[in-house]
């Protein structure tokens, strides 16, 4: 597959539509419910994976690197498998629904905590860096923080909408978890970057995708294969000298598993050794990612060419 042009990027495909549909798809799902929505996006969902050739030989790549990663042969693209991976990212947007309008129990979610992290949220000690992934469905993670847990959560992104989508987090009735637009990380961003961790807030981060303009990458070996993954998360743990966790929510048998992990007490590099150090633990991320990505295989949601190599795959 060759290179990833700049016109095929994550983020502008994001940026062409996704606030509208996010405010139009709330303001139905306030109206109409879950249930009547259902069909409709399992039918919006199908058309883009009828003409969207890109997203099915992209998740058909994914799928077979797993497989031959993991050494899983059952986990190799066969017919069906794509769609049921299509379907599954369908079954998280509605699930996304259900959370916004606060419809998801916390009974319903299972915090999976092997370090005791969640025992540092309220014990009046700093924040810490939480990297997730675009594996499973990291919106439920806002039930912890807005339903149950109360904590303060700040999430980085690389939208350009992010105060717009404050705004529909605002209606939606979210009042801990807040958007921070990020394109670099200049000295006022990471000045009150600092001043909320000192307050005890908590920063959230996607490890596994790098931004359309200026963004520092590394390239390491992701399911047996260079994958560019972003810098911005070891560069901003050694900035702040925070902790560093990681975040995932997936959805096995039906109930979502909210898994927090520690992974770092600390990333140090200097500026003659930062590219390497980076790069180092890029690598240990990208490795995590990949077994994380084993136990619910159909949960890695980027339709999008992710590898950098010129792999034939057929469509």
């Amino acid at each position: 597959m060759k290179a990833m042009r700049q016109s095929d990027h994550w983020a502008r495909q994001g940026e062409r539509g996704s606030f509208l549909l996010m405010r139009l798809t709330a303001a139905a799902v306030r109206l109409l419910g879950r249930r009547p929505l259902t069909p409709l996006l399992y039918l919006i969902v199908l058309y883009f994976f009828i003409f969207g050739r890109q997203a099915r030989n992209s998740i058909r790549q994914y799928q077979q690197y797993l497989a031959t990663w993991s050494g899983r042969p059952q986990l190799n693209p066969r017919p069906g498998s794509v769609l049921r991976q299509f379907l599954a990212f369908a079954d998280s947007l509605l699930d996304k629904l259900d959370v916004w309008n606060g419809r998801l129990p916390l009974q319903q979610l299972q915090l999976v905590d092997p370090d005791n992290l969640r025992a540092r949220l309220h014990d009046g000690s700093r924040g810490q860096l939480l990297v997730g992934a675009h594996l499973g469905n990291l919106e439920v993670c806002r039930a912890l923080a807005e339903l149950g847990e109360r904590v303060r959560m700040n999430v980085l992104v690389h939208t350009k909408h992010a105060e717009r989508f404050n705004r529909l987090l605002g209606e939606a009735g979210a009042s801990h978890l807040r958007l921070i637009q990020v394109s670099e990380l200049d000295p006022a961003i990471m000045l009150q970057l600092a001043e909320r961790l000192e307050r005890g807030e908590w920063l959230a981060i996607a490890g596994d995708r790098v931004p359309l303009h200026g963004g520092r990458h590394a390239v390491v070996d992701f399911l047996g294969h260079p994958a560019a993954f972003p810098q911005g998360p070891w560069l901003l743990a050694g900035l702040l000298q925070c902790p560093v966790n990681l975040m995932h929510c997936l959805k096995i048998d039906g109930h979502y598993q909210v898994r927090l992990e520690h992974f770092a007490d600390s990333v140090r590099w200097t500026r003659r050794d930062r590219e390497r150090v980076i790069a180092e633990w890029a690598q240990r991320y990208a490795q995590r990612l990949g077994e994380h990505c084993l136990d619910a295989p159909q949960q890695w949601f980027n339709f999008y060419p992710f590898w950098k190599q010129d792999d034939d795959i057929p469509a």
